[in-house]
């Protein structure tokens, strides 16, 4: 187990669990914590034995938002200091090169996740509000804990649709939803969030983990690490690409996996009625 400021960090069965750990402070978010983040993603990311990337909160919250001590100290003459301190370069969350490049495509503080060629999944297990909000937004996957609760907080802090939740947020619950959101700042449940879009799947809090990590499993164990590398790449570009240049791009890479090992496990496991066993290349 690597040690990392203010999370938790374990590799098990091909899924690398990064926990948010101020469960006192409902896992508020903190300058170590963002640099913690990254670098473990980064170290996922690169790990031939990681596969998935699940990441969560300790105790009954995800993540209540910025630490409010460090809201307190922002100074309004050098506020880019709490903007956008990471822009693309060079990735420390890039893994292997597969799939169309994000690297122009997705800077910012938190685009390395969008970047990482493994999955995120965002386990919400409680109180996702403000920054700890946007940050499960960058997660290619949501499940929520039927007792979790979700709000933008932002118009009630003065603040505004900050670190891309302006871009991301319509792009998964629509235009009307996300200025509700935004504008009002109000909780809401669990239920209301699936039924927007914001989560994939709501499931019971008491097996929550449990059934996340049936479905981490379900990935690490039965899927093609390559195909999900692609494919998670192919659909962040082509949110910025029209439908021609989007089919030309799955194009290309469909003749690229032809020669991939991990199409000839493909066939060959079908053929022969066995489980996978895909070397991820």
């Amino acid at each position: 187990m690597s040690q990392y400021e203010d999370i938790l960090y374990r590799v098990e069965s091909g899924v690398a669990a990064i926990t948010l750990n101020r469960p006192d402070k409902l896992n508020a978010w903190t300058q170590a914590m963002e640099q913690s983040v990254r670098a473990a993603v980064g170290e996922a990311a690169n790990d031939p034995d990681v596969r998935v990337i699940v990441l969560t909160g300790a105790g009954r919250g995800f993540c209540a938002g910025a630490d409010m001590s460090l809201l307190q100290s922002v100074d309004p003459d050098n506020a880019a200091e709490h903007t956008s301190p990471h822009q693309s370069g060079p990735d420390d969350a890039a893994g292997a090169r597969l799939g169309p490049d994000l690297g122009k495509d997705y800077g910012g503080r938190f685009g390395y996740m969008l970047r990482c060629p493994k999955p995120i999944i965002a386990a919400i297990n409680g109180p996702a509000a403000g920054l700890g909000l946007v940050v499960s937004l960058y997660a290619d996957v949501r499940f929520a804990g039927s007792e979790a609760v979700f709000t933008t907080a932002f118009s009630q802090r003065g603040l505004v649709a900050e670190h891309g939740i302006s871009w991301l947020l319509p792009r998964l619950v629509g235009p009307a939803n996300a200025f509700d959101l935004l504008l009002s700042a109000r909780k809401i449940k669990a239920d209301e969030a699936r039924h927007m879009g914001l989560v994939n799947q709501v499931f019971n809090q008491e097996a929550f983990m449990d059934s996340v990590q049936e479905y981490a499993g379900h990935l690490a164990d039965t899927v093609s690490p390559r195909s999900m590398a692609v494919m998670k790449a192919q659909l962040y570009k082509a949110l910025q690409q029209d439908f021609n240049s989007a089919l030309s791009t799955a194009d290309a890479e469909m003749e690229k996996s032809f020669h991939s090992a991990d199409f000839k496990e493909g066939v060959a496991h079908f053929v022969e009625k066995r489980a996978p066993k895909f070397p991820g290349l």
